[in-house]
């Protein structure tokens, strides 16, 4: 390792968005240790050989662990040269699959942060610790949302808005001591300029729909579709997630990475349906006629996995993002605006096979792997 080169831990390999991150720290040059657990080995030694082959600069190196143990179960030599190289770690592991259990949704989400936490003190030479959490730490709140607030009195709609939200809480606490960074994205979705994403959920599902759906049959949108649908492309995040990194400025603030201008779902929805050909969505159904959908022919197994992301268009929400907008400033980072993305997201979701789903309606692609 170079003098100038410096070196990151990520966990959360092998998700889409901690690989991206991944790729595009070692593209700069920096060396990059991604941390997996043992299930997910083979594909990330294949990425880190994949990222040698493909001529990328920075190494990157897998270590096998997991941030439920004590020090990440690792070695006591992988520990000491993580103490002698990191100057980075990015903590991207968590359970937001919302069929996980509630103990495992708790001890990763907070427990593995507290593990990486601890892990981040002994390293002498670390310069920024960044806390992935995300914008639905606010809960059931409505209205604008600011980044330094927190705890507003809110209800949680699941244990992953509650269990990031107890994990942030700990992050905070640690400001003090450490220079930490927070990123609270809103929806990602996949690559702005190819549409590429692992996995087909939140509001894949509801493109996929359309996309999928018979010409003939319109889909109604919860409240009219009136309120923002806050989604934001995987590079924009991992992009905007590095630089802050990267910024003096940004230690001891949290992060909205979220679009500042985003569009109402039903114009986002009428969008899709434009680009695939569809009809666009027609009527409204009120909150609480959520579980009326589900029972809707045609469309009850695409609903049925994505009840908590619907929900997140169901009430009016405004993210500031005034931390994020002062530090991006001349960095030429910015969020895309949707239209200039959703042709690669519909064909990237025209080119995909249609879903497997099991026989008790859940999307499998979901239960195979609940981390992200």
């Amino acid at each position: 390792m170079t003098k100038a080169a410096e070196a990151h831990l990520v966990t959360g390999f092998s998700t889409f968005t901690a690989r991206r991150l991944a790729r595009l720290l070692a593209e700069r040059g920096d060396k990059v240790f991604v941390l997996c657990q043992k299930k997910f080995e083979d594909p990330a030694r294949a990425f880190a050989k994949a990222c040698g082959d493909g001529g990328l600069p920075g190494p990157v190196e897998v270590l096998v662990g997991d941030v439920l143990d004590l020090d990440l179960g690792l070695s006591g030599r992988e520990i000491k040269r993580l103490a002698r190289e990191v100057t980075r770690v990015h903590h991207l592991a968590s359970i937001y699959y919302l069929g996980e259990s509630l103990g495992l949704t708790e001890r990763v989400n907070v427990g593995g942060t507290r593990n990486v936490l601890g892990l981040a003190a002994d390293l002498p030479r670390l310069q920024r610790f960044v806390f992935f959490s995300t914008a639905f730490v606010a809960g059931d709140r409505t209205g604008v949302i600011l980044e330094d607030e927190l705890w507003e009195g809110q209800r949680f709609r699941n244990a992953y808005e509650r269990t990031k939200f107890e994990a942030e809480q700990l992050v905070r606490s640690r400001m003090k001591d450490l220079p930490i960074s927070v990123m609270r994205p809103s929806v990602i979705v996949g690559d702005s300029g190819t549409g590429e994403i692992d996995r087909l959920d939140g509001p894949y599902f509801l493109m996929r729909t359309l996309v999928h759906m018979p010409v003939d049959l319109p889909l109604p949108l919860l409240e009219g579709g009136v309120h923002p649908l806050n989604m934001v492309p995987v590079d924009y995040v991992v992009a905007a997630a590095d630089a802050l990194a990267r910024d003096p400025r940004a230690a001891g603030l949290t992060f909205h990475l979220t679009d500042p201008n985003p569009l109402s779902a039903r114009k986002v929805f009428d969008l899709v349906a434009d680009l695939a050909g569809r009809r666009r969505p027609r009527g409204s159904l009120p909150s609480a006629g959520i579980r009326l959908a589900m029972k809707l022919p045609g469309i009850e197994r695409f609903l049925r996995p994505q009840r908590h992301f619907i929900e997140y268009f169901s009430r009016l929400v405004i993210y500031n993002c005034m931390n994020t907008l002062t530090c991006l400033a001349g960095t030429g980072i910015g969020c895309p605006p949707f239209p200039t993305y959703a042709p690669a997201l519909v064909r990237f979701i025209q080119e995909r096979a249609a879903p497997r789903v099991t026989e008790h309606g859940r999307n499998a692609e979901l239960e195979e792997d609940a981390f992200t």
